[in-house]
């Protein structure tokens, strides 16, 4: 019988694999950066993460919000005050609760969270077609790997439905 057992890593691999994912880190740090310059005088970067919160998770309380993001509820109130004021998000009364308000996308909010992420996807696309057909079916095992080795849903959860900037559960 064959030793099918996999050797052990070294330290070796183990700090080229990790340089290799901090360099395509920076990369990918990079897009998300370009594909937010257009909207950077409009939001910043945490305003567009609760932006995309509710583009995916739907409208929702202000505790559930900031739960979702990692902040505290004056945090969450403090940036939604100002997404309103821009014009991105707004707050309604719960239809089945009318002593809640809850908060969500305007059209206007959701068509910054699609073009934002239109642009990022594409600019992403162009990088991949640069690479060899080999190269890309390598790097579709080896990201799918590393990123349920990380404990991340796929990118196309929920029946096909992409989740912008890969925050499709932020309720770690």
């Amino acid at each position: 019988m064959a030793d099918t057992a996999q050797p052990p890593q070294s330290t070796d691999d183990v700090d080229a694999v990790t340089r290799a994912v901090l360099t395509a880190s920076r990369l990918l740090v990079a897009v998300s950066a370009r594909s937010l310059a257009a909207v950077e005088d409009r939001v910043t970067l945490p305003q567009f993460r609760l932006l995309v919160v509710l583009s995916t998770q739907g409208a929702a309380k202000l505790v559930v919000l900031a739960d979702r993001l990692g902040v505290k509820p004056s945090t969450a109130m403090r940036m939604i005050d100002r997404l309103i004021a821009a014009g991105l998000a707004d707050r309604q009364t719960n239809p089945d609760n009318r002593r809640e308000t809850v908060l969500q996308l305007t059209g206007e909010g959701r068509r910054l969270v699609e073009d934002v992420t239109s642009r990022r996807r594409q600019e992403i696309a162009t990088i991949v077609e640069r690479l060899a057909p080999e190269q890309r079916s390598a790097l579709i095992e080896a990201l799918t790997a590393f990123t349920e080795a990380g404990g991340e849903p796929s990118a196309e959860a929920d029946e096909g439905v992409l989740h912008p900037l890969g925050w499709a559960d932020v309720q770690r």
